[in-house]
């Protein structure tokens, strides 16, 4: 930290393009700024830079007394969130017989560019500006070449028993080298994973691609690792929770348990008939459009931080919260057809794995996929400069209510099936005699005919418009107990015109001609 004696000299020379004095003690927009500028040290001079606050511009002091409550106010700019990549920075007061004066030092940042509230600030001379993109590319630049991306840096509070070597020697190290290669592979396991990025031969010990990719527990060294998901009940945060669950663990383990996550239980589908010889099956998310999602969600993550990616499903629609906004070259305005990585060793280990494609077209067939599916387009939202976020419409939001499939359980939901059977016992006292019986008979042909009673030519009317109708709803319709409704299913079953598809609770009644 600077001296005092340097402080003196620092406020004389009001040449000095690292210093910048003002006498306000409350504008944090323009502290944030200053240390944003600094922190990228555009010329490249290496140097601290320095924000004054209490000093008029031509170096004298102000009076001003330096409370704790300021020295606080000052220091939390480095760790409040606006400013990303956090720099590095130290507050101190001074004290001179006319006035105090606050210095903050701000050390030049290895992780360019650094931006307060996703806009990047550098120093031209003795003014603070936006950057422009040429500044910005170049900021870009000095980075790649001072500092390597996180996933390819030391571990140094972990060891190489932190990593499943059997894992790695099975599965990953044959992925990246050919069977003959390995045959006559000398190396020391060491040598191996260095040569994957997944150990830095330097400090002897797991990079953190390493800890991600084959760790045994990365959650214990990196705290954030893990996605949480939740399912609700409804449409919003206060309803009841209906499942949750962690995915945690070593990538490879997580990426398979979330891929079969996604295709055996967010992706749920029924079928809808279209006539009575024709059905489609309708489908509340498609399998590949949310797999890639979340692949590339977990590909492009912050580790650094210890929060948690988040995959929320409500009754309408899936949310997917990720720490770390765009990176690099990708901006809001050319995403996504620009591509970058903030994870590369990563990135290329899910590619190698099949997980993630290589031509950047990930984000468009996702679109085209959820189009098709009648979801929407999926919605990307950016205004968060520390968090990423993906909205999916429900295009059969049916499926996964928990009110309407009787998951729910609450006074609601009930009241709900009680307004509903009423609805259809009106619906049915109107038109239910000629008007079924004649469409029975257009749907189910003369031999059919004959072999139903008029109780179950009701019943299968029913079915073939809701496949999935209760016995209760159907004792309702047609007038008759649920007792005589399962004895009349059970005939028509054993007749080889009726099926039952799936499960009591969760599957759907088939019509068979």
């Amino acid at each position: 930290m600077i001296t005092k004696e340097e402080v003196k000299t620092l406020l004389a020379d009001i040449e000095n393009e690292r210093v910048e004095r003002t006498i306000s003690t409350n504008d944090t927009d323009k502290f944030a700024k200053a240390v944003c500028a600094y922190a990228n040290d555009l010329p490249n001079k290496k140097l601290p830079g320095y924000l004054m606050v209490g000093a008029f511009d031509d170096g004298k002091l102000s009076g001003l007394k330096v409370t704790d409550e300021m020295l606080r106010n000052l220091a939390g700019l480095r760790a409040d969130g606006n400013i990303l990549p956090k720099p590095a920075l130290m507050v101190e007061r001074f004290s001179f017989p006319e006035g105090d004066v606050t210095v903050v030092e701000v050390q030049p940042s290895k992780h360019t560019p650094v931006k307060y509230k996703g806009v990047t600030y550098v120093r031209i001379g003795a003014r603070k500006a936006e950057a422009n993109e040429e500044e910005e590319r170049i900021l870009r630049e000095k980075s790649e070449i001072k500092s390597p991306t996180f996933d390819s840096t030391p571990c140094l509070h972990s060891r190489i028993d932190d990593l499943d070597l059997d894992l790695f020697k099975k599965e990953y190290l044959p992925k990246f080298v050919k069977a003959s290669v390995l045959k006559s592979d000398k190396r020391t396991v060491k040598q191996q994973l260095a040569s994957l990025r997944l150990f830095d031969s330097a400090s002897n010990c797991p990079t953190v691609a390493g800890i991600l990719l084959i760790g045994k527990d990365p959650k214990r060294v990196l705290f954030g690792s893990y996605i949480q998901y939740v399912q609700y009940a409804e449409k919003n945060i206060t309803s009841k929770v209906l499942n949750e669950r962690q995915f945690s663990g070593n990538l490879l383990t997580m990426l398979k348990e979330v891929d079969y996550f996604i295709k055996f239980t967010i992706q749920k589908q029924r079928p809808v008939f279209v006539t009575v010889l024709r059905e489609e099956m309708r489908v509340n998310y498609p399998y590949e459009a949310m797999r890639e999602l979340a692949m590339n969600f977990i590909m492009h993550r912050n580790y650094q931080t210890n929060s948690p990616a988040r995959f929320y499903e409500y009754s309408d629609r899936i949310e997917m919260e990720n720490p770390g906004n765009l990176y690099g070259k990708v901006q809001p305005e050319n995403f996504p057809n620009v591509t970058d990585y903030r994870n590369p060793i990563i990135a290329d280990a899910m590619k190698v794995f099949g997980y993630v494609n290589s031509f950047g077209r990930g984000i468009s067939m996702v679109q085209e996929e959820l189009e098709e599916n009648k979801n929407g387009s999926a919605i990307f939202d950016f205004q968060y400069i520390s968090t990423f976020k993906v909205t999916v419409m429900n295009a059969d939001p049916k499926t996964d209510s928990g009110t309407e499939n009787g998951i729910d359980g609450t006074d609601a939901s009930q009241k709900r099936y009680r307004n509903d059977t009423e609805k259809v016992t009106d619906r049915v006292t109107d038109r239910v005699t000629d008007r079924v019986t004649e469409k029975v008979t257009d749907r189910v042909t003369e031999k059919v005919t004959d072999r139903v009673t008029e109780n179950q030519q009701l019943i299968l009317d029913n079915i073939s418009r809701n496949p999935t109708v209760s016995s209760k709803e159907l004792a309702v319709i047609v007038g008759i107990t649920p007792e005589k409704i399962r004895e009349n299913i059970s005939k028509l079953k054993a007749k080889g015109l009726l099926e039952r598809i799936g499960s009591d609770r969760s599957g759907y009644w088939k019509i068979k001609q």
